[in-house]
């Protein structure tokens, strides 16, 4: 069964800007472009909100970035980095997430959540009992198996990082073998007469 979007359905996509910041600075070094995120997990629908789970830093350093995304029409919501004694550090926005997509569930066809977390599994559960579709972007290879199978729809964003991350390039090493299989492919079309 597939996925149905029309462009008369009201969407709100709520961004796990930790958890996309760190997958991609793990498994690509790079930084995530969360314009395009948003462009395509909303397709040709309509926008109603779309919410950036953010942390303020000790030095304030995060501004312009904060800046950035507002630039793009996203929501910041923003929480303070929580400090202990000892130094261990908090910051989690998971619970302030879930709340606000309980409280959109009613108000938009579609909730889109951009991260891998496999905490929101409940919370995709209940959204759909309410009759609200969740989708899910995110890098699949940082993602929870589980969140995959449950939400209605799934973009994998390691199926095209060019395209999601800012400054992103193929590696010379893939991109030399893909032009081996593209030269070896057309050789032997050429040889069967296609």
């Amino acid at each position: 069964m597939g996925i149905i979007r029309h462009p008369e359905q009201r969407v709100a996509i709520l961004i796990d800007t930790q958890n996309l910041y760190h997958s991609a600075k793990n498994l690509y070094k790079s930084k995530v472009n969360f314009a395009a995120v948003v462009k395509a997990a909303l397709g040709d629908r309509k926008l109603i909100r779309a919410l950036s789970y953010v942390v303020n830093t000790e030095s304030g350093e995060e501004a312009p970035f904060f800046e950035a995304l507002e630039k793009v029409g996203i929501e910041i919501k923003t929480k303070d980095l929580q400090i202990f004694y000892g130094g261990a550090k908090k910051a989690d926005w998971d619970v302030g997430l879930a709340i606000d997509a309980i409280k959109l569930a009613n108000k938009v066809d579609a909730i889109i959540l951009a991260t891998g977390d496999g905490d929101f599994i409940p919370l995709v559960e209940y959204v759909k009992n309410q009759g609200c579709q969740v989708e899910v972007i995110t890098f699949g290879r940082s993602a929870s198996g589980r969140l995959r199978e449950v939400v209605d729809d799934f973009i994998d964003m390691d199926e095209n990082p060019s395209e999601f991350l800012i400054g992103y390039k193929t590696s010379k090493k893939k991109s030399g073998l893909r032009k081996q299989i593209k030269k070896m492919t057309n050789n032997g079309n050429r040889e069967r007469g296609n």
